[in-house]
């Protein structure tokens, strides 16, 4: 049984089908040879609501295989806490490794680069993406964790390979995720096939598409995140916490 957990991302959110969102999930399994499948992803997720909600119904379904892609949701917002993410996702990937389960997660590339930002904002957004990091490369040396570094990966920081929001993969970014998740379980003896990255069934953006989003998802948005993000532009922000202590400091793990 493959399951996933996580965010809008794992949702399938920037692939959009007939029928809704479709995402690497559906992908990866159609190249799984045991074929089971679950998604207990929830757009909007943080890593306490992957923990909470989202873990014990993964659990129940002894998946053999999971993702976990998560953490983008906490960088946003004022009550960002590396403690309590580094918390969280170790408690994640010990409970599905306790249970027989070989985990895939990401580390984070820099979003600043891709969905344009003041300048201010996107140092401090990139700093706590780096914060994170930071905690993915101690949960995966602990616990033996497979990890995708989206950063690394080829063609990440091209156009195409992101949705009109550039926040969510686009078709070609969710079969880019698929294949390198398929490359990971396969390195710990999955049966995995190879995953295409030939684009088909996916919706064709246009410059209406853009406009479309920007008036009626991206403004919007931005109102929303503003209590949390506008006061990062002219307070300077101090590190409320240091690291976890007694945490060791690790080398980033880059697999992908």
């Amino acid at each position: 049984m493959l399951v996933l957990l996580g965010d809008s991302t794992a949702v399938g959110i920037g692939d959009l089908v007939p029928g809704g969102w479709r995402g690497f999930g559906p992908i990866l399994s159609s190249a799984y040879a045991d074929h089971g499948y679950r998604n207990h992803a929830v757009s909007g997720a943080r890593l306490a609501d992957v923990r909470r909600f989202q873990l014990p119904r993964a659990l129940r379904d002894k998946p053999s295989v999971a993702v976990v892609i998560a953490g983008v949701n906490d960088t946003l917002r004022s009550d960002f806490s590396v403690r309590r993410m580094h918390e969280d996702l170790d408690h994640v990937c010990r409970e599905l490794t306790a249970a027989g389960a070989s985990v895939v997660t990401v580390r984070f590339h820099d979003q600043g680069r891709v969905f344009k930002l003041p300048g201010r904002l996107r140092r401090v957004l990139k700093d706590r993406i780096d914060e994170y990091n930071r905690v993915v490369d101690v949960v995966v040396a602990r616990h033996g964790v497979r990890c995708v570094d989206l950063h690394t990966m080829p063609g990440a920081y091209e156009l195409e390979t992101w949705a009109v929001d550039r926040l969510h993969p686009s078709e070609r970014g969710h079969r880019m995720l698929a294949r390198a998740f398929a490359a990971e379980f396969r390195a710990v003896g999955h049966p995995f096939g190879e995953v295409s990255l030939e684009c088909s069934g996916g919706r064709e953006l246009t410059v209406w598409h853009h406009v479309a989003w920007l008036a009626l998802k991206g403004i919007p948005w931005l109102f929303r995140r503003g209590a949390d993000l506008v006061p990062l532009l002219w307070h300077d922000e101090t590190p409320a916490e240091v690291f976890p202590a007694g945490v060791p400091e690790v080398q980033p793990v880059v697999r992908s």
